[in-house]
């Protein structure tokens, strides 16, 4: 009787040097492709040649290894768990304070399972975040999947559920909007720990340097205006005072908690808040533009906390130009503002696609970018961002995001995509030495990995 030969493939499976949970699979064999593709279906992701990489918002890593290693036990693939891994696989731990106390351990693992699903489905792309807001407890947000299907989605990491499963984005949209009102913000929210913690746990393989190799040191550099001074973003406390200095139709006050001041032009319809110390979910900037004093805002215009000071400053000037009041009063067609506010990325030979409700610009490096959201802007019912324009690994994880309405002034978008397409600032750069790059120079040391390291603005929104 003859016996079917294993394939020639060897999976380690160890846990991952600086992340609590992760788990590591090291894979070598002339028939090693054949278990990767095993491992990617169940949740591993490429990091190099040979190495891949489980990082669940779960904490449930070792648990779904086991079951890994079982399938591909099952496959004739050998497999080997190191006793570290073996450990954390037979350790027994519970959720501290978790809010579904009567669920069982399998129970919470099904729950915690389809969280991750929804996780994978945004971070590939196949599920799109429209908007999201805090209802006071937790994160809410609304999204529609590729084939067409909308969800709201409650909760964040491992409690995140689908909360209901409408037919069409629009009707989506107007429901979450008419519910959740004031509070809701255009995209994702911002990553939470856990979600950064994972996406480290991956990038942390991708940048390891050999043993005894100091990496290079930052130096500076002049950079594209979006990307200046990446870890020291503008002093926004400092812009203010100075812009009210400098112009004296405009007043400032702060409010009596002390976390906000109000700047406000004398006219009574340009005013703009700035929230001192923001949550990295919200907004630090809000400016919002008027027909009278007393009237519904006509546009509104949000910047992040990290936006960095060439793009600050130039917001501010426009506004002391006066081109804030250049809006829906007599404005252009839509499709002659997205013509003029784009024009300078045009010019810069910026990569332009359309990809169904979104009109898009990149860099060359694909860094930054400007999106028109063409079913925000023409849909009044829909209280979205219609411009967004960032800066970071891509929109969904900007390191700094400026969001406008649809009826934000040309001039004013004009000047800020410039500045994107042209500006230049002072920064800093540091070379990275890739492990891929680490084996071909050297096949005796093992890599160090480095370890890991707004509010609505007056008035009634338009």
């Amino acid at each position: 009787m003859s016996t079917t030969p294993s394939i020639d493939a060897h999976v380690r499976l160890d846990t991952h040097p600086h992340h609590p949970s992760a788990v590591v699979a090291t894979v070598t064999g002339t028939a090693r492709h054949i278990a990767q593709a095993h491992l990617s279906v169940r949740g591993f992701e490429s990091v190099a040649a040979d190495t891949l990489v489980m990082a669940r918002i779960d904490r449930e890593e070792p648990y779904w290894a086991e079951r890994t290693a079982d399938a591909l036990t099952a496959e004739r693939i050998t497999v080997e768990i190191t006793p570290k891994l073996r450990g954390a696989i037979n350790e027994e731990w519970t959720w501290p304070d978790y809010p579904m106390s009567w669920c069982t351990r399998s129970e919470i693992r099904e729950v915690s399972n389809e969280a991750q699903k929804v996780h994978d489905d945004i971070r590939h792309g196949r599920l799109i975040i429209h908007a999201h807001a805090h209802d006071g407890h937790t994160t809410k947000a609304v999204a529609s999947y590729r084939d067409g299907s909308s969800v709201v989605l409650h909760g964040e990491n491992h409690l995140r559920t689908v909360e209901t499963s409408l037919r069409t984005a629009t009707e989506a949209l107007v429901a979450f909007d008419r519910v959740h009102d004031d509070a809701v913000r255009s995209g994702p929210a911002a990553p939470t720990d856990v979600e950064r913690q994972a996406d480290e746990a991956r990038c942390s393989l991708r940048t390891a340097v050999p043993v005894g190799v100091e990496p290079p040191l930052p130096r500076t550099e002049t950079v594209p205006a979006y990307a200046a001074d990446p870890a020291d973003p503008a002093d926004h406390d400092a812009a203010l005072d100075a812009f009210v200095n400098k112009h004296g139709d405009w007043a400032k006050w702060r409010t009596w908690s002390d976390n906000t001041t109000h700047l406000v032009h004398e006219s009574q319809t340009l005013r703009a808040e700035l929230v001192h110390d923001p949550d990295p979910r919200e907004a630090a900037w809000t400016f919002a533009a008027y027909e009278t004093s007393v009237s519904d805002r006509m546009w509104h215009l949000t910047l992040t906390d990290a936006t960095p000071d060439p793009l600050l400053q130039s917001l501010l000037i426009s506004l002391a130009h006066g081109d804030a009041w250049d809006t829906a009063l007599g404005s252009p067609a839509i499709e002659q503002t997205v013509s003029a506010a784009t024009r300078p990325l045009t010019d810069a030979s910026w990569t332009h696609t359309i990809d169904g409700r979104h009109i898009r610009w990149q860099s060359a490096q694909g860094d930054a970018g400007v999106q028109f959201d063409v079913f925000a802007a023409q849909d009044s019912r829909i209280h979205l961002a219609a411009w967004t324009l960032w800066a970071g690994p891509d929109i969904n994880r900007p390191t700094w995001a400026i969001h406008a309405s649809r009826y934000a002034p040309a001039p004013l978008l004009a000047a800020l995509t410039e500045d994107l397409a042209h500006g230049t600032g002072t920064g800093t750069r540091q070379k990275r030495t890739t492990l891929t790059e680490h084996r071909k120079s050297s096949s005796t040391t093992e890599p160090t990995i480095p370890p890991t390291a707004a509010s609505p603005a007056a008035g009634r929104r338009r």
